[in-house]
């Protein structure tokens, strides 16, 4: 048995609420902002539409000060200029805290025999990797290895690494879209909302209680 798992949003809090702290903080103008976001998030989860700079970033293409001077040129400040390009993606991230819950969950579930794997689409950022050979048998991350969730290939090369069939696995994100892509491979899919809720749901199906 596997558990595949992504960080941002499930083992860190919210990117939303790290996204609002980053505009209040750089006094971003919010409308401008989820607008040009929603339009780059909505056509990079869209299949056969084409690539954009999300799947660029993702898979490690471009750089993250490309990706963030192209967006800051894209937005616009309370003060009517574009905000500082150097630095944001650090700043749009920096409120992500580690949720324990979710660290002490698969701290269990490995201690219990299962095969744990993240999987993560990067955006440049600076992962926190201390402790991480406690609870993880394999690292998977989008812009390391040239892929990116929702593609096929990136489940396939996790599956690899921890040498198990799809069918043995979990896989537990909080993108609607990534869930699907790994549900038509024949992994179990648990769409992350809140730990107690995520966590419930693999006790179920590993038929364990597991720390909270």
């Amino acid at each position: 048995m596997g558990v595949l798992i992504d960080w941002g949003g499930v083992l860190t809090t919210s990117l939303s609420d790290s996204i609002a702290r980053w505009i209040a903080a750089d006094r971003i103008e919010p409308a401008q902002y989820y607008a040009v976001m929603r339009e780059l998030i909505d056509h990079a989860y869209r299949e056969g539409d084409g690539e954009n700079l999300v799947h660029a970033l993702e898979r490690g293409e471009i750089d993250g000060a490309a990706f963030e001077r192209d967006l800051a040129a894209r937005l616009v400040t309370l003060d009517g200029v574009p905000p500082v390009a150097e630095g944001l993606l650090d700043r749009m991230f920096a409120g992500f805290e580690r949720v324990d819950a979710m660290y002490d969950m698969l701290r269990d579930v490995r201690d219990g025999g299962v095969k744990t794997c993240l999987l993560s689409n990067s955006w440049s950022n600076t992962y926190p990797r201390d402790g991480w050979d406690e609870i993880f048998d394999a690292v998977v991350i989008s812009g390391e290895v040239g892929m990116r969730k929702p593609e096929p290939r990136i489940f396939h090369h996790a599956l690899d690494r921890i040498g198990l069939a799809g069918e043995e696995c979990v896989f537990i994100d909080d993108i609607e879209a990534n869930i699907v892509a790994a549900r038509a491979l024949g992994i179990t899919g648990i769409h992350h909302r809140d730990p107690a809720t995520t966590i419930g749901e693999l006790e179920t199906m590993l038929r364990r209680t597991l720390r909270k």
